[in-house]
């Protein structure tokens, strides 16, 4: 977003700043738009998704725009440190990625309907960045919550893949990956619906323009 150094490599535990046993803040009780809490525990019959798609300010606006999401909350994932900051993130000693926690209401939209979102929102071709937005902290990444999850995201990335393909774009670069106990941490209370709170703020993700096909796999099975 607004400072941060282009890493082109990801560290390895070992190498990664070691954090905090705590997070350095509190959360807000509430989403800005939404009205419903931010903490789980969700209500009983809701889901998770998570998604990395560059700057989380305005990839948030994406999913709490939609039908059917419940709450989203900013944060980072897929890294080393414990509770980092927003600045230990940005020099790219975490190893997480910025990213969007999606609650949702399954009878309400679908998880498909959410990868459709995600790939059509950014480019995943771009490997550590999006747009002018540099570094590791910025790649493409689904972090999913049980295998029908890891499945229908496998199979929409195969989906989009191909059409992206014959549209002359390059490959796709995303990590689809369980989530495997590595915690999701909330980022700073001014990143949480930034987008609301500065509507002409910097949003940093674009798409490529190219449809990515729906109904390819369910998440339901």
């Amino acid at each position: 977003m607004l400072f941060g150094r282009h890493e082109k490599h990801l560290p390895t535990a070992g190498e990664a700043l070691k954090g905090r046993p705590e997070p350095a803040f509190q959360l807000p009780d509430r989403h800005t738009v939404l009205g419903n809490p931010l903490h789980g525990p969700y209500p009983e019959g809701l889901e998770t998704a998570d998604f990395a798609m560059g700057c989380f300010w305005g990839a948030e606006r994406v999913f709490w725009q939609a039908d059917g999401v419940w709450t989203t909350l900013v944060g980072y994932q897929g890294g080393y440190t414990e509770n980092p900051s927003y600045e230990e993130v940005c020099s790219g000693m975490t190893g997480h990625a910025e990213a969007v926690r999606v609650v949702f209401d399954p009878a309400k939209t679908s998880y498909e309907t959410l990868l459709k979102l995600f790939w059509e929102s950014h480019d995943p071709t771009q490997g550590y960045r999006q747009g002018n937005d540099v570094g590791t902290q910025y790649r493409s990444a689904i972090h999913t919550h049980g295998p029908a999850q890891q499945t229908a995201a496998e199979a929409s990335r195969d989906a989009y893949q191909k059409v992206l393909t014959s549209s002359g774009h390059g490959g796709i670069t995303t990590d689809i990956l369980p989530t495997d106990g590595r915690p999701f941490y909330p980022a700073e209370p001014y990143h949480q619906q930034y987008r609301d709170k500065n509507p002409a703020g910097y949003c940093g993700i674009g798409g490529t323009g190219v449809s990515c096909p729906i109904g390819v796999a369910r998440a339901d099975g």
